[in-house]
This record gives structure tokens, C-alpha cells and sequence, in this order.
């Protein structure tokens, strides 16, 4: 591999990150076409039904495509789906070499576009980038992997690691700069999750507000387009059906009891049953049951108890802490119900990026497997 196959990969990502919000439960996906260090199409993947990346390049480039290079984020597909198989397009185009950023992790691809490109004499190579690529995706691979989303765990916190007010109240902990932030993780995301301790104490609606997205108009276009799925966690039916988190439109409620299942469907809502052996909801089995519905990335936002929980049984991939820059004190509620006793039980985590949102802090960090 070469600087310029790094360089043009790059610009693929980058083509690709404009997916950001749009493409569930596709990947996203960015390609460029090259000849002679030429631009000569690019393209990315907008949303799921509508033409990939490599069939937008292609089309850019046109006959020039003929002896090129295609630089593409992701394996083109060789299985007709709700559209053709971009690894023909690509043999139809006449390109001379395919580079991909990776595999595809999806089993009916999972090598097969790359063997078909190789068996028609295209020359073929992968694993340019393909860190950045696999986190670009990271959802879409871990479902394809192992048959669950990527569980992204959003908590705020004062600087003494509190919550919430021992009476709940909890509005507002950080400025409107990391509130912006957290209204894009749940425009990226499928599902956004929460419990009804936080609907009851907050009266969280959870939707995306389209005034605190900051982002530019086509991209904040696609993000209202897609709105992700709105899940409550409620074992015991305790949210009134009057909330304001049902009244802001269609959402899943997941219990241990079919009880008031009429109910939810005449509001226009779905009830999951999920119960375990003590009667609790099975949170394993729900990520699976997400995972089936074609989640990729679960963004949790919800008190200690049920982040807790999540975090127990080693559930969360990723936590992202805002940090606001007060106490809130000792008779506050804590981050995480989370009880251990000695020191070798506390999970260990690995911060991968700490910076400045506003006046907060944002911390990023991860499980040590």
C-alpha cells in the first residue's frame, strides 16, 4: 500500500462520516474513483433502499471509470438486495483495481464481493485504514459479529460524580453546548433507551430537537428523516400512558408483563415482553431482540439504576461522560448503582478521548475487555 492509497481511503471515510445520521440499518459507506492520481467520481451512501456509494462514484465518473482505481470504505456488496450487487457494477465499469478499508462483516457478503472481483480479473486489496473504518461502523459490525448493537452509554455528572439532586431533579447539570452534543448521538442513532425512572422524574420525550442539532441543513435534513426509536424500559407499567414521552409519538415499551398490551396498541405503541426467571427484563435478550429489528448503535440514557444494570452485566461498549463543572454533594444520586465492595471487582476502563464541550467536559471511555 502506498501514501496515495492511505490519502484517497481517507477521503472515502471522509465521504462516508456524511452518513452519519442517515443510513440505518445500512453501514456507511464512501467511495472514490482514481486514475493517475485523478479525481474522477466520489459518492456516498445516503440512506438504506437508495444506491450505495460505489454506484454514485461510478456514475460521477462515467466511461473514465474504465482502468481505474475504486477506493471504497467497505467490501462492495455481491448479493442483490433492495439494490444490485455493487461488486458487478464495479466488474461492469471496467475498474482495474478495487482497495478496500475491510471485509464486509455481513455473512452474505463476508469475502464474497472481493472473490468476485478477483475471479474477473480485478486487482484487489484491503485493509487500508481499516481501524477507522471498523469505528466508523462500529454498530453495524458488532451486529453482524455477534447478533447485538453497539450499546453507547450517555451520563452527565457533576464533578463529584452526582447525577441528580437526592430529590431526582436533574435539569440542567451541563450547558446547551453538550446538550447539542447529545441530541447528535441520538440523531445517529437506531434506538435511544431509557427506563421509567427518567421519564417519570424528568418527563423525558427523548426526540431529537431539531433546534439544539447544530448542524448543517442537508445534514440535519437527513438526521429529522430518520428519527431513531424511541424504547422504555418499564418492567412494571408505571408510566400513565398521559406522558409527555408517549404523547411525542410511536414507541416501544419493553416489560415483564403483558399486562395493558391493549392499551399501548390503542395509543399506538408496542409492548415487548422480556422477563427473566425473577420476573426483571431480560436486557440481554432485548439488545438481541434490537439487534433483529436491524439496530446498530443503542444510545442508553437513563438514571444509576438502570445504567447500572446495563453495566453490571457487562453490557455498555462505550461510555461518554459530560462533566459539569459543579458539586452537586454527598446526599445526591450517584452515576451508576453500581455496588462493590473490593477494589479488584471495579471494571476497569480505558478513557480513548477526554475534551472540552462549552463549559463541560466530555470523556469518552471504554471497557478493558
Amino acid at each position: 500500500m502506498t501514501s496515495s492509497d492511505h490519502a484517497w481511503m481517507a477521503r472515502a471515510l471522509q465521504l462516508a462520516r456524511q452518513g452519519l445520521y442517515s443510513t440505518h440499518p445500512n453501514p456507511r459507506v464512501g467511495c472514490v474513483i482514481v486514475r493517475g492520481g485523478q479525481l474522477l467520481g466520489e459518492g456516498w451512501h445516503v440512506r438504506a433502499g437508495e444506491p450505495h456509494a460505489e454506484v454514485h462514484a461510478l456514475r460521477q465518473a462515467g466511461e473514465r471509470a474504465r482502468g481505474a482505481t475504486a477506493y471504497v470504505t467497505l467490501e462492495p456488496c455481491s448479493h442483490h438486495g433492495r439494490t444490485p450487487p455493487c461488486a458487478e457494477a464495479l466488474v461492469q465499469a471496467g475498474v482495474a483495481r478495487v482497495v478496500a478499508a475491510m471485509q464486509d462483516p455481513n455473512p452474505l457478503v463476508a469475502g464474497r464481493g472481493l472473490a468476485l472481483l478477483r475471479s474477473q480479473g480485478i486487482e484487489v486489496a484491503s485493509g487500508v485504514l481499516e481501524a477507522e473504518a471498523r469505528e466508523l461502523n462500529a454498530g453495524f459490525v458488532k451486529r453482524m459479529e455477534t447478533g447485538r448493537p453497539f450499546l453507547r452509554a450517555k451520563l452527565a455528572m457533576s464533578l463529584d460524580g452526582r447525577t441528580a439532586m437526592a430529590s431526582g431533579e436533574s435539569q440542567w447539570i451541563t450547558g446547551p453546548a453538550a446538550r447539542a452534543e447529545v441530541q447528535r448521538l441520538r440523531a445517529r442513532s437506531s434506538v435511544v433507551l431509557t427506563g421509567a425512572d427518567t421519564v417519570l422524574m424528568d418527563g423525558a420525550r427523548l426526540t431529537v430537537r431539531a433546534a439544539e442539532l447544530g448542524l448543517e441543513p442537508e445534514q440535519a435534513e437527513l438526521a429529522l428523516r430518520r428519527p431513531p426509536l424511541r424504547v422504555l424500559i418499564d418492567g412494571r407499567q408505571r408510566v400513565p400512558l398521559d406522558a409527555p414521552f408517549f404523547q411525542a409519538g410511536p414507541a416501544l415499551v419493553v416489560s415483564a408483563s403483558e399486562a395493558r398490551a391493549a392499551d399501548y396498541r390503542e395509543a399506538g405503541h408496542e409492548l415487548l415482553v422480556l422477563a427473566t426467571a425473577e420476573g426483571r427484563v431480560d436486557l440481554p435478550a432485548l439488545l438481541s431482540a434490537l439487534a433483529e429489528r436491524g439496530a446498530n448503535e443503542v444510545l442508553l440514557e437513563a438514571g444509576p439504576r438502570l445504567a447500572g444494570a446495563f453495566a453490571a452485566q457487562g453490557l455498555i461498549d462505550e461510555y461518554q461522560l459530560f462533566v459539569a463543572a459543579k458539586f452537586l454533594g454527598s446526599a445526591a444520586r450517584p452515576l451508576l448503582d453500581l455496588p462493590l465492595e473490593r477494589m479488584n471487582e471495579a471494571p476497569e476502563l480505558k478513557i480513548v478521548d477526554i475534551r472540552a464541550v462549552g463549559d463541560d467536559w466530555k470523556i469518552i471511555a471504554v471497557p478493558v475487555s
